[in-house]
């Protein structure tokens, strides 16, 4: 399956608030819903670009700030297939693969904005469509791809029984 769709690029220390403000933390159980507002402190027409497929890209310690789980979850209700960037916060990366967020780690300076990408995940690599590039991204152990494949560790369990 071919991962195919426009990079929305952001910078560096993307904290938890700036993926999902704090008044819509609690306020919002609706996955979908939620999913609405993200990105809105840092600009409040992002949501309403992204389109289901799309790729967040951005610098380092992407997902810096609190633990709480509605990051991730907002990010992947909002249709984004994976997030790219430098390096991502310890605490959310777990968060994300439990939740079943595809989070790449790359050098993210040679993709832009509105840049379309596609995801070889066979080779470990991010095409850059629009300007004939590649880039590699540290490769996912098996494990974690199994955990992802399913939806997050929840459903990994359902399925599986155990991890």
């Amino acid at each position: 399956m071919a991962m195919k769709g426009k990079a929305h690029k952001l910078g560096n220390d993307i904290n938890t608030d700036y993926i999902i403000s704090g008044r819509y933390k609690f306020a919002i159980t609706d996955a979908k819903e939620l999913g609405k507002y993200v990105f809105e402190d840092l600009d409040p027409q992002l949501a309403g670009k992204i389109k289901e497929g799309d790729f967040v890209v951005a610098g380092e310690n992407f997902g810096c700030g609190s633990s709480r789980e509605q990051a991730p979850q907002a990010l992947k209700a909002a249709g984004i297939t994976a997030v790219i960037a430098k390096y991502f916060a310890r605490i959310f990366y777990r968060n994300a693969i439990n939740l079943g967020l595809l989070l790449l780690e790359a050098d993210t300076d040679t993709i832009d904005d509105s840049d379309e990408l596609e995801l070889d995940m066979e080779n470990s690599k991010i095409k850059i469509l629009n300007k004939n590039k590649e880039i590699e991204f540290k490769e996912i152990p098996e494990f974690m791809q199994a955990i992802l494949k399913e939806g997050g560790v929840i459903e990994y369990i359902k399925k599986k029984g155990a991890i």
